[in-house]
């Protein structure tokens, strides 16, 4: 299994913010079908202010690069990503069209 931390800012607007994280308590079931088919185990998702903190855990085998394959060619991901996107804003170091950004690890305890 593979843990990877990712990160990601929403306007900073209270409202929209609200709107987001109430998207959030009633993600669409296609949505959560997309996320286990692409071999990801596990999700959460934090917030703090306009900051989004995502940790997925996921099968040995999964790849960013085939989810969004897959996310590409799924109308229920489109429409999704479609409506996020109004709430979202790319951390500043992003690549164009990046969205969430995978953090680097620098500590642990064992």
């Amino acid at each position: 299994m593979r843990r990877y931390c990712l990160a990601l800012d929403l306007k900073n607007d209270p409202l929209k913010i609200k709107k987001y994280i109430d998207y959030h308590k009633e993600v669409w079931p296609e949505i959560i079908s997309s996320i286990k088919d692409s071999g990801i185990n596990d999700m959460q998702i934090y917030n703090i202010s306009n900051r989004l903190f995502m940790i997925i855990e996921t099968s040995d085998n999964f790849s960013f690069e085939e989810k969004n394959k897959m996310d590409s060619h799924n109308p229920f991901v489109k429409k999704w990503e479609e409506l996020m996107s109004q709430y979202q804003i790319p951390i500043e170091f992003s690549k164009p069209g990046e969205k969430w950004v995978v953090m680097k690890k620098i500590f642990e305890i064992n």
